[in-house]
């Protein structure tokens, strides 16, 4: 690529970008200076659990806005039309689900991990499972989110690559080992605005130049951007209404369900009604990200029309082609590009910033805790800061690696798409299906990711065949055109082809459909092998740890039929029952003393000798709002 198109930064677009990495260092030096000032792990992993509604929320919407998909929703919308607009559909039952099954579950467990419960519900190796997967997730994920928007930026820019992959790296690091999650929180927050900001003024400026926002509209009418309700239902389709909509809800259930950097957040709210607030806040929000990100890429298309920069050789892949387009509406306004920039690392920091501190959180319960029980709490708190700042090192390991991969990046970024769904079944196999074993939860995990990887890596490699002769050695990575779960997909090409049969199908299959496909897989399995090796009784289970969806589901049977399909225990009357039996047996298990009541004003060290003898343990509804 020629200088001829690189556009370069200005000295007051260096230092907008110097003060937002000056800004988030700064919160967290605030957080390890101020309160308890990080001595706890209750406070550096969980905030003291005494985080409010809105923080929550806005870090809830920052964790996987990433860098990639800043640039992914935009060059989306500009290639295939509104249609990916849809998939706000999605967000409503897959924020509502999350809030009224998985939050009230989690949260009267009086959980740390989401992976403590696998163990509640199963058993040890069950949760060690979970543990890893989600670790083998995080860390290839991380590293591509850091690398990914800096190679970006590097092609466009001439921004150095190291120089933007070393700064995001350190200073990441620094204020998630100092500040633990009230700094990782709060950062969130500030870099929130400053994504909104950021797209806001290239939407704003663009849209000016193109003659107004009824002008953008209407060119993209013309040149057929603007997408109908397309209701195919076939599942090989990329993205319908039913592929986003509905495929869309295992996706956002996969994220705001079950991992552990969610749940983190959920569990560090004040309360359990704050904590599904924080969820219904989310939503408009994400509604807001959702708009902003399409409305970018009209204004592109308002601006170029047919003729983009990739096909005129300006640019080499789609996502710098959103670079590109920053940097040419906001060349004559010195600061803006800045902003820009500012608001895409934003992501980069907010999404890998609560990878260090859920998978510090995640390897301290799941992995190290329940094989040193006696440790002592000060060892614990600086145990958990050695490991955020090695998971930090680790993070820019794996840029360095992930620089090496040249195409093979996207496949990269699918595997944080591919193992999200198995997750997702594992989880929602323990919760809804009291029958199903230990045996069949791993047989189910293990066949999901098997699933997965080979769904995964079967349409990567068949797209690359197909794509490879025609565009020779064109791209420095593939299509980074999908946003929130971050399952890049290679375009596929418009012109009509025959239906693909047999396995090539299972390949063809929309990458929207992936999370849903391989969750169905765990939960499939995983009760086949239970139902063969003797599935197990309701009675038998840890109380708290089944969700009583079929019970909520056929109110109108007979309790004599409910008893049979095991769904007749509602999960309050567990959870009076858990404040004796499961929460005692699960602090002998951990001794973590992490559980923390709003009614007493004891440090997280008095509680962990004290905790099993309060009469105030019953978890129950009413308690939690009278807490509030």
């Amino acid at each position: 690529m020629g200088d001829v198109v690189q556009m370069h930064f200005t000295t007051v677009d260096y230092v907008i970008f110097a003060l937002l990495l000056v800004a988030s260092t700064g919160i967290g030096l605030f957080y390890a200076f101020s309160g308890g000032r990080q001595k706890t792990t209750q406070e550096f992993l969980l905030a003291d659990r005494s985080m409010s509604c809105l923080p929550v929320s806005l870090s809830l919407l920052a964790t996987f806005q990433s860098a990639v998909a800043i640039l992914g929703a935009p060059s989306e919308i500009y290639t295939h039309g509104t249609q990916y607009w849809f998939l706000g559909c999605s967000y409503f039952l897959g924020l509502l689900i999350p809030a009224h099954v998985f939050i009230p579950v989690f949260y009267r467990l009086r959980l740390s991990s989401a992976y403590q419960y696998l163990e509640l519900r199963f058993n040890k190796t069950v949760r060690i499972c979970g543990t890893v997967t989600f670790i083998f997730q995080m860390v290839i994920y991380m590293g591509v989110v850091l690398y990914a928007p800096a190679l970006a930026l590097n092609a466009v820019t001439g921004f150095d690559l190291w120089g933007a992959v070393l700064a995001m790296g350190l200073v990441c690091t620094v204020y998630t080992t100092l500040g633990g999650l009230k700094a990782v929180i709060w950062t969130d927050v500030f870099q929130t605005i400053v994504m909104f900001a950021g797209q806001l003024a290239v939407i704003v400026v663009g849209a000016h130049q193109a003659g107004g926002i009824g002008e953008v509209w209407r060119k993209a009418q013309n040149g057929s951007r603007i997408s109908g309700l397309e209701l195919n239902p076939d599942p090989l389709e990329r993205h319908t209404f039913w592929t986003l909509g509905v495929g869309g809800i295992f996706l956002m259930l996969a994220l705001y369900g079950v991992n552990q950097a969610q749940v983190q957040r959920y569990l560090s709210s004040r309360t359990e009604k704050e904590a599904i607030m924080s969820c219904y806040v989310v939503f408009p929000c994400q509604q807001i990200v959702l708009a902003l990100g399409c409305l970018m890429g009209l204004v592109m298309y308002a601006r170029y029309g047919e003729d983009s920069p990739l096909d005129k050789g300006y640019v080499q892949s789609n996502d710098q082609m959103v670079l590109y387009f920053v940097m040419d509406v906001l060349r004559d306004l010195p600061g803006l590009p800045g902003l820009f920039v500012a608001c895409l690392f934003s992501g980069a920091l907010s999404t890998i910033s609560s990878a260090f501190n859920s998978l510090a959180l995640v390897t301290m319960e799941d992995l190290i805790k329940p094989y040193f029980p006696t440790m002592t709490e000060a060892r614990a708190t600086l145990m958990s800061k050695g490991l955020a700042l090695g998971y930090g090192l680790v993070c820019l390991a794996m840029a360095y690696i992930a620089s090496l991969m040249g195409s093979v990046l996207q496949a990269a970024l699918s595997i944080f798409g591919m193992v999200g769904g198995p997750l997702l079944g594992l989880f929602c196999l323990g919760m809804f299906f009291p029958c199903a074993n230990s045996i069949g939860a791993v047989t189910g995990l293990v066949a999901g990711l098997a699933m997965a990887f080979w769904v995964g890596i079967g349409s990567f490699v068949s797209r690359m065949q197909v794509a490879g002769p025609s565009v020779p050695g064109t791209t420095v990575f593939p299509d980074m055109a999908n946003t929130t779960a971050v399952m890049t997909t290679l375009m596929t090409s418009i012109s009509p082809k025959p239906r693909p049969t047999g396995v090539q199908a299972l390949y063809s299959l929309s990458y929207m459909w992936y999370s849903a496909h391989n969750s169905a897989t765990v939960v499939v399995v995983g009760l086949l092998v239970s139902v063969l090796t003797g599935p197990w009784k309701e009675k038998e289970l840890t109380p708290g740890t089944v969700f009583p969806v079929l019970g909520t589901l056929l109110f109108f049977l007979p309790e004599r039929y409910k008893e049979k399909l095991c769904c007749v225990t509602p999960l309050e009357n567990k959870s009076k029952a858990l404040g004796r039996q499961s929460y005692q047996m699960a602090n002998k298990k951990e001794s973590n003393g992490v559980a923390h009541f709003q009614d007493e004003d004891k440090s997280p060290e008095d509680e962990s000798g004290e905790q099993t003898a309060q009469p105030s343990c019953k978890l129950t509804n009413v308690e939690q709002e009278t807490a509030l």
